[in-house]
């Protein structure tokens, strides 16, 4: 099976896309990069922890925010979706946790969690696969179309004698049985599960062989079978005042055991959520759908997309921003040679780029939409309730020359930390000065 998860053409797209996309941070109140744009049409890409909540507590201005957000008749302004790395739960209990808290009706429409592009990846949906997380992880899996669904618990019944580190959870008397499963086709990882150590033996018990733990390890059967993960998230913002590990720390720790046991890299079949470009292609389109339920009958020509988090919120937004200037100048070269104007093959090879990136990064079906729709741009918005403050750091000024900002990259490995991705359009205060900043670039007056 093709391997969709090294991201090698991504980085081919930015280098192709980079000329005059620098794009420089505003660390006052806010401020603009010289836009001009007047009305039209634009849609919010909201992420929730950091942003509109701290763990469970609201964050003030996020009530305020979406009340000005929604006219007398409780009808959106503007199309919004919330675009979460959490993974958890489904979306229906995500919308309905989000009214209570906003208190505004937020419908499961509009709520993409980590995992909701995997709805898209059909080639694995009747396969059997292993799911990693906490929460209703099983009601996840076939709520996006999982057929034949295996879970950590279900594995550790199977095989009693593999999970042993409790001790209290060793067989005491005499050892259990062994029932056995049928071969594991693929794993996919939803998040941080409560037991690392039961979830870390295990997975790497199914990597080594081939899908049934039964058997002993063999690590030169490699590539291993498929392995999907969901949200890269290293740290995330919770009630305490310093970030919490996510699950891009369980990642970390998985890909370094894996080395370890076998010399070779962890592969992933596709890595999905922020900051992965087939997310954003999945929230433009969930974007579209909310623009054609308002009654909008124009394409929605920019995205601004609200985040608190620099590696995630703000370097997924200017990566997928870089991937739509690429996109429009491919369409706008190709239109050009079948006039019979100059074509710049730079251009040309960026269109093949597209294609590649669209495969490894999603690895899904159906998960574009014609060029013609794309938007023009994604500004990303950064905020201070979060992972990012400024009382505790500082965006660099040159973060190209940046030494120190290389040795602490929280990107996943198979992102190539590239700085000025990192770099937000504007940076605001809190979500509700995000919001009229967004309103003030557009032209369009927010109050009532």
């Amino acid at each position: 099976m093709q391997r969709v998860g090294s991201l090698k053409s991504c980085w081919q797209l930015l280098k192709l896309s980079c000329e005059g996309a620098a794009i420089k941070a505003n660390t006052s109140s806010f401020t603009s990069r010289n836009y001009t744009h007047g009305p039209s049409s634009f849609g919010l890409l909201f992420d929730i922890d950091g942003v509109l909540v701290r763990g469970r507590t609201p964050i003030p201005e996020a009530k305020q925010c979406f009340r000005d957000l929604v006219d007398s008749n409780g009808k959106y302004k503007v199309p919004v979706v919330f675009v979460t790395n959490a993974g958890n739960c489904v979306r229906q209990k995500k919308a309905e946790h989000l009214s209570h808290l906003l208190e505004v009706e937020v419908s499961p429409d509009q709520v993409m969690l980590s995992h909701s592009p995997l709805r898209m990846f059909t080639q694995f949906h009747k396969m059997r696969v292993l799911v990693s997380g906490q929460g209703p992880v099983e009601e996840v899996a076939h709520n996006l179309g999982f057929e034949d669904v295996v879970t950590i618990d279900m594995l550790r019944e199977a095989y009693p004698v593999l999970d042993v580190v409790d001790h209290n959870r060793r067989p005491k008397d005499s050892i259990p049985p062994t029932k056995g499963l049928p071969c594991i086709d693929a794993v996919i990882l939803f998040g941080e599960p409560i037991r690392w150590e039961t979830n870390l033996q295990l997975i790497v018990d199914v990597l080594l062989t081939n899908g049934n733990p039964g058997n002993s390890w063999n690590s030169i059967q490699y590539p291993h079978i498929p392995v999907l993960a969901c949200n890269m998230d290293l740290l995330w913002m919770a009630e305490a005042k310093n970030p919490r590990f996510g699950h891009g720390m369980f990642l970390v720790c998985l890909e370094s055991l894996y080395k370890k046991v076998t010399g070779y890299d962890l592969k992933y079949e596709a890595l999905i959520g922020k900051p992965s470009v087939v997310t954003y292609n999945y929230a433009e389109l969930l974007i579209r759908q909310q623009a054609e339920k308002l009654g909008w009958t124009t394409p929605v020509k920019r995205l601004y997309a609200i985040g608190d988090n620099p590696m995630a919120d703000i370097y997924g937004a200017n990566l997928y921003n870089h991937y739509l200037q690429a996109s429009h100048r491919t369409k706008a070269q190709l239109q050009a040679k079948r006039s019979g104007g100059a074509v710049d093959t730079m251009a040309l090879d960026a269109d093949d780029t597209l294609k590649m990136t669209s495969a490894e990064l999603g690895g899904a079906t159906g998960a574009h939409v014609s060029e013609k729709d794309l938007p023009e741009e994604c500004c990303s918005i950064l905020v201070c309730t979060g992972v990012y403050s400024r009382d505790q750091q500082e965006l660099p000024s040159d973060p190209a020359q940046t030494v120190t900002e290389q040795r602490i990259f929280h990107g996943h490995r198979d992102f190539r930390f590239e700085p000025t991705l990192t770099q937000p359009s504007f940076v605001v205060q809190d979500v509700k000065d995000a919001v009229e900043l967004v309103f003030q670039q557009e032209g369009c007056p927010l109050k009532h």
